[in-house]
């Protein structure tokens, strides 16, 4: 009497005959003696895990918590089954190892920056495991890298401190950038009223020294007669003033007295 068994799709058949290990078959349907024979069934396709968070060291003493996901599958189903007790288990292992060597040359802030690194560098350490456990991991990704409580809480204190000092320098430099603003702009003003005024004062000089050189060429093109009845008019204004003494040189005198109106006047003067 024969007993069937299906092995099914993406899976491959151990066959034991008496306890020892004879064939491998694929895929279908196969038949095998009952209680000499028995066909172990090996599934081929990729299986996600999810390790357990475990503790992890950094280079400088700090304890975090890490937590890996991996997908893998069965590359060689005989080593898979006969040479480990536990392949997946030992797989495992394999990569906390690696990783606590990766993260334990790492500083804490460097590990908890680096995922991406620390991924690619796991990757790597674990290679293919076919030969040692009949498994290839086909992806292994660091889900979280989380800090001790004491840690958490140190670096909060650390984060708010840099915050506050950043925030700080910050309205120091602002301060100081109004203060040059002001400093300059009162400067300018300063500036722009003196050369306000320095120009006011030309242009005041300068219409000054027009006027004068106007009047120079007035003067310069006038003759005698002009001073003489400047002198007449000048004459006339201080005998109807309160003035009653005019000091004048000899010649101004005499010239004076050649004008019939002033020489009349001074005779009546003397009469009296």
């Amino acid at each position: 009497m024969l007993g069937i068994r299906i092995v099914k799709q993406n899976c491959q058949g151990l066959v034991e005959t008496l306890g020892k290990y004879t064939r491998t078959v694929d895929a279908g349907l196969h038949f095998y003696i009952p209680i000499i024979q028995r066909i172990e069934t090996v599934n081929l396709a990729m299986h996600p895990l999810k390790l357990a968070q475990y503790s992890v060291i950094t280079k400088d003493n700090a304890d975090i918590e890490a937590s890996v996901t991996l997908n893998y599958h069965v590359t060689d189903s005989q080593k898979f089954t006969y040479e480990n007790t536990d392949s997946v288990e030992s797989m495992a292992q394999l990569v906390r190892g690696h990783l606590r060597d990766i993260i334990g040359r790492m500083d804490l802030n460097e590990a908890l920056g680096s995922t991406s690194k620390i991924n690619a560098e796991l990757a790597s350490a674990i290679g293919d495991l076919t030969n040692i456990y009949g498994i290839n991991v086909d992806r292994v990704n660091i889900d979280e890298l989380t800090p001790s409580t004491e840690i958490q809480r140190a670096m909060d204190k650390q984060l708010t401190a840099d915050r506050e000092r950043i925030a700080t320098i910050a309205q120091a430099e602002g301060s100081a950038r109004n203060i040059q603003l002001t400093t300059d702009a009162n400067n300018k003003a300063l500036i722009e009223t003196a050369q306000a005024k320095a120009q006011a004062t030309k242009t005041q000089a300068d219409a000054e020294y027009y006027r004068i050189m106007k009047i120079q060429e007035a003067l310069n093109s006038v003759d005698s007669n002009y001073f003489r009845d400047q002198s007449l008019n000048v004459f006339k204004e201080l005998a109807n003033s309160n003035t009653n003494l005019v000091v004048l040189n000899k010649d101004e005198i005499t010239e004076l007295g050649n004008v019939p109106v002033i020489n009349k006047m001074i005779e009546q003067q003397n009469n009296k």
